[in-house]
């Protein structure tokens, strides 16, 4: 593999640190908000300062955009994709690292919170359509490409400096597939999903907690359906509940074409399953093409619609204005525990889901919290670090020139 690791000169960012969050909302605890109007259709613009529709309380701030950190120049989208922090080890939550979902040369770059230096820390002609993101419980970082063949890899920190990369090994044990979402347990249990109309869900379990290079891969199985019918079917989306389990793959067939090794044993197939993310005990998934996020008990092994376009929030309607659910897309877990989901589409929103205190398996309400302007663009990497008044997103590929960067939303 032919990495390239960079540590030289850095590139100073407009945003000098993050602006330290007043305390006082008028809506319960850290991020708790009114939901905005709706998504602005009518005001849709690539002639913008500011990105996002936000509610009353917060404000945004760029961290780092094109003008400041132009990976790629000439024009081309650096494909701003995914976040995390330096969640654990020296000066936790210091750091936000970031995937770029470009076609070929694709490449993970930081940005310093504290400096607002930002630089590329690895690049590699051979890594394509980089996306999910991840920071383990042991300290290293797990990213992926989300294209056929895609794999998942792991980098290795200097121990001194979280900025520098010693080391990046694929971990093709862990599915070689059109990879995006990624969440890595304390245990060492990685999930991970495929991206595609058809794709299934995974588990990996590590011989050694914090070895990925040898475990068992398990996909998620509905036991409620025959086998013809875990098929993907847009029709039968709301068929696809209940008891599941955890079925083992081959190996073997598992380093090649993890696909091919799930069709094997009729693992349930989705649509296009995208982000992942374990709140307690439930795993969260979202299936875009479903407009859909499900909720996976893993302890009680059920799966339901915790999200659903038509059930509990409303259907989108872009050519008529009417605000909805549509292509969930990436997820993060909120500082009170609840679910946060950004969409696929445009303009982009971002929701955040209630919880189910009458255990029927959905969200008890769904609200808005924030929409995108920019006509083109989407939101992405939606994530909160350290810091649970601060909510880090991303805009991508916009139409307004060398735009494609990194915010941050905080309560005022």
């Amino acid at each position: 593999m032919r990495i390239r690791i960079f540590a030289g000169a850095a590139i100073c960012a407009t945003a000098f640190g993050l602006m330290p969050a007043a305390a006082g909302h008028a809506a319960n605890g850290p991020m708790g908000f009114d939901p905005i109007d709706g998504t602005p259709y009518a005001d849709a613009t690539a002639d913008w300062t500011q990105p996002f529709v936000i509610p009353q309380g917060y404000t945004q701030q760029l961290l780092v955009d094109e003008t400041t950190l132009d990976i790629y120049g000439g024009g081309v989208d650096d494909l701003t994709d995914m976040n995390t922090v330096n969640e654990t080890g020296p000066k936790a939550g210091r750091y936000l690292y970031r995937t770029h979902e470009v076609g070929t040369n694709g490449s993970l770059s930081v940005i310093d919170l504290q400096t607002g230096e930002a630089k590329v820390i690895a690049q590699d002609p051979s890594w394509r359509r980089l996306d999910g993101l991840r920071w383990t419980p042991w300290g290293t970082i797990l990213f992926a490409e989300e294209t056929a063949g895609g794999h998942l890899f792991e980098a290795f920190l200097d121990p001194k400096d979280p900025t520098t990369i010693v080391k990046v090994e694929t971990r093709a044990e862990v599915g070689v597939m059109r990879h995006e979402g990624i969440e890595a347990l304390a245990d060492g249990t990685v999930f991970v999903i495929d991206e595609l109309n058809g794709g299934s869900i995974y588990k990996f379990v590590p011989t050694t907690r914090g070895d990925l290079s040898d475990g068992q891969l398990y996909a998620l199985k509905l036991t409620g359906l025959a086998d013809a019918a875990q098929t993907w079917n847009a029709a039968t989306v709301n068929d696809k509940v209940g008891a599941f389990e955890w079925v083992a793959l081959d190996m073997d067939q598992v380093v090649v074409d993890t696909d091919a090794a799930a069709n094997a044993v009729a693992a349930t197939e989705f649509g296009r399953p995208e982000d992942v993310e374990v709140i307690g005990s439930t795993l969260y998934v979202a299936n875009t093409t479903e407009d859909r996020v499900v909720a996976i008990d893993l302890n009680r092994n059920t799966l339901s619609s915790f999200v659903q376009a038509g059930s509990n929030v409303p259907l989108e309607n872009a050519a008529a204005g009417v605000t909805g659910f549509n292509n969930p897309d990436n997820l993060a877990q909120g500082p009170d525990g609840r679910l946060w989901i950004v969409e696929d589409n445009y303009l982009s929103d971002v929701w955040v889901a209630g919880r189910d205190t009458d255990h029927d398996g959905a969200a008890d309400s769904v609200e808005q919290f924030a929409s995108l302007k920019d006509t083109g663009a989407e939101i992405s990497g939606i994530y909160f670090g350290k810091d649970p008044k601060t909510l880090f997103l991303n805009v991508q590929h916009p139409d307004k020139a060398q735009a494609d960067g990194t915010w941050t939303i905080t309560q005022r």
